[in-house]
């Protein structure tokens, strides 16, 4: 099984060489926010949303001290605003309470945080840290399933089993590769199997090669 998940890294790090979150961030606040609001909203809109966002709050206290109807306006665009304007000011006026208002640079604290799980810590962790950090995310869970690498349903389950057989090194790149592939040929309902460049390495891929 590790041998699959290399000669996939292999594959598909070719496919996508710049595999990276799409959000865009400056420091690892901005990419909490940027996380949160990515929830059911496109990576493109979240940034167009941030980019005024940023300019108006700058530190967690910012957040912390804002008005909640007026954050709410600010993230309207990205959808389910009013939870998600209540999670931002929720982790902010934590992080300023129990963090100095710093975001914290390991897994144990950032769930800690109201409103934040395993998947935003790691992807938090990953590309603002440099912290390996596997991000199961739909896609990664969708594809670790398709391709084999998992029987699991549960996303933290899941994670677990990609721990064991993912280098730790590729942790993040592996579920950035995930995501992109998931997003560009391994979609939800109708996966391009004739596009795909690891089919040899897919449970699914062989299953639909074998019936055509």
């Amino acid at each position: 099984m590790e041998k699959r998940v290399k000669k996939i890294i292999q594959v598909l790090g070719k496919e996508y060489p710049d595999a990276r979150t799409a959000l865009h961030f400056k420091n690892p606040l901005e990419l909490l926010v940027a996380t949160v609001l990515s929830a059911q909203c496109t990576d493109a809109r979240v940034n167009k949303v941030t980019e005024s966002l940023f300019k108006k709050y700058h530190t967690a206290q910012d957040y912390a001290q804002a008005d909640l109807q007026e954050l709410e306006g600010d993230v309207r665009p990205t959808g389910f605003y009013r939870n998600k304007a209540k999670a931002i000011k929720g982790f902010c006026t934590a992080l300023v309470k129990r963090f100095e208002g710093q975001v914290p640079s390991n897994l144990e604290d950032l769930v800690s945080l109201p409103g934040i799980g395993r998947k935003t810590a790691n992807l938090v962790l990953g590309e603002a840290f440099g912290t390996p950090g596997i991000v199961v995310d739909t896609h990664v869970l969708r594809l670790a399933g398709r391709i084999g690498l998992t029987e699991q349903s549960d996303p933290t389950n899941a994670e677990f089993d990609l721990m064991k057989i993912v280098p730790r090194n590729e942790w993040t790149r592996f579920s950035n590769l995930l995501i992109l592939h998931g997003r560009a040929v391994c979609t939800s309902r109708s996966p391009h199997h004739g596009e795909c460049k690891i089919l040899s390495l897919c449970d699914e891929g062989l299953r639909w090669k074998q019936s055509v």
